[in-house]
């Protein structure tokens, strides 16, 4: 079994527990729409992860074996060199995620939520992951073995969790060594003073070195400078990728557009996002939501959706040696559906249902893989027929039992 799946139940325990005392400090630090959707993106992220894992490690094994310009043993010493290179490292990385637009593109991810708390350290993609990795293979070539890579990055990515809340105070002396809750508000706010600072992971001394640190003093306001007005998971997922790619292309001359994709992300047009946002997403889709989310129904169809995928991911990635690979791949095509269809729920898009047949579907399948009984075809043609028959009537009745 693969132990690492136990992160997925001790994570959600500290959200639990962050939550309760939001309560109990009568602070409404959750919302509904914002904690579905960061954890969306989180539970992507974990599943995407267990299939690239294998690759970063490739890369890092690699460039030791190839290019490491010192022989580095594991020592004490060793490890907690590499403890701090690698949040030097990341802090490189960080800070010019936030300086460079093909960077940024992917980074925004992380912080488009309104809301701070622990479900907003899950929104990181896999595209993300794969920027990290970029930085990180300087460690091979100094001489870091890529089992010690990979080790210290669990370690160090830990840490980062536990900093993302608004139910922590200051922490006295901690706060001239540390990244601490306090600082990192700092970092996802969107007020004039705190923007672009604070890019450390674990040590805040590179902010102070740098010249980046700034304290905490005003309420933080969280969230973009231009609020990302949508909950879709493919839209959070892709917009900055799509604005960069519209500015480059409107940008006259090969100098300009080389300018838009590494230059800083005040260089693009906050219009095109309007013009994006017109042409993909549904004008009333967020008040909508709003309305209907009073709705227990709708809301506990779409907790249960989400408690499933948890279920499913977790037993995915605990039992994973063991997976088929063709089952692997149509567990995790059945939990991306359903990532894209608890956005779409909460964006009250009328094609939902499309995305309920694609999952009914690939059930189908896996039973079909599982049990090897030639009847599921047969039943499977059956449903289909009986689908396309009465599927106007079908599609009113659910629409309805939805979205009321």
């Amino acid at each position: 079994m693969n132990w690492l799946a136990f992160a997925i139940p001790l994570f959600l325990f500290f959200m639990g527990l962050e939550y309760l005392v939001s309560k109990i400090q009568k602070k409404k630090y959750f919302r509904f729409t914002n904690s579905v959707a960061n954890l969306n993106v989180g539970i992507a992220e974990r599943l995407l992860d267990s299939f690239t894992v294998g690759l970063f490690y490739f890369v890092y094994d690699y460039l030791h074996r190839h290019y490491a310009l010192f022989d580095i043993q594991a020592s004490i010493g060793t490890w907690i060199g590499l403890l701090i290179a690698t949040d030097f490292v990341w802090y490189w990385y960080h800070r010019l995620a936030h300086e460079m637009n093909v960077f940024w593109a992917v980074h925004v991810v992380h912080h488009q939520s309104d809301d701070f708390n622990y479900t907003v350290s899950a929104r990181i993609t896999v595209f993300q992951a794969a920027v990290r990795t970029l930085f990180w293979s300087v460690l091979p070539i100094i001489g870091f073995p890529a089992e010690m890579i990979t080790t210290i990055l669990l370690v160090h990515g830990l840490y980062p969790f536990f900093i993302h809340t608004r139910t922590i105070g200051k922490l006295g002396w901690l706060e001239y060594v540390l990244v601490t809750p306090s600082h990192h508000r700092v970092h996802h706010a969107s007020n004039p003073e705190y923007l672009d600072k604070n890019y450390g992971d674990v040590l805040i001394i590179w902010d102070k070195l740098f010249g980046t640190f700034v304290e905490e003093k005003a309420e933080p306001v969280y969230g973009l400078t231009k609020l990302l007005d949508s909950h879709s998971f493919l839209w959070q997922h892709f917009h900055g990728l799509l604005e960069v790619l519209v500015a480059a292309y409107r940008a006259k001359g090969w100098s300009a557009k080389r300018k838009i994709v590494f230059g800083p992300p005040d260089l693009i047009d906050p219009g095109i996002r309007t013009e994006l946002e017109e042409r993909f997403l549904s004008a009333q889709a967020v008040s909508r939501s709003a309305a209907n989310l009073q709705s227990r129904r709708f809301r506990g169809y779409v907790v249960g959706q989400l408690a499933g995928t948890l279920l499913i991911l977790f037993a995915l990635l605990l039992f994973e040696a063991s997976i088929p690979g063709y089952l692997q791949f149509l567990t995790a095509l059945f939990i991306l559906l359903t990532l894209i269809n608890c956005g779409a729920l909460l964006e009250q898009r009328q094609w939902v249902l499309y995305l309920e047949i694609g999952r009914v579907a690939i059930l189908w399948l896996g039973l079909y893989t599982i049990l090897g009984d030639p009847m599921l075809i047969v039943l499977a043609y059956i449903g289909a027929l009986s689908l396309w028959a009465y599927f106007s009537l079908v599609q009113k009745r659910y629409l309805r039992l939805v979205y009321g």
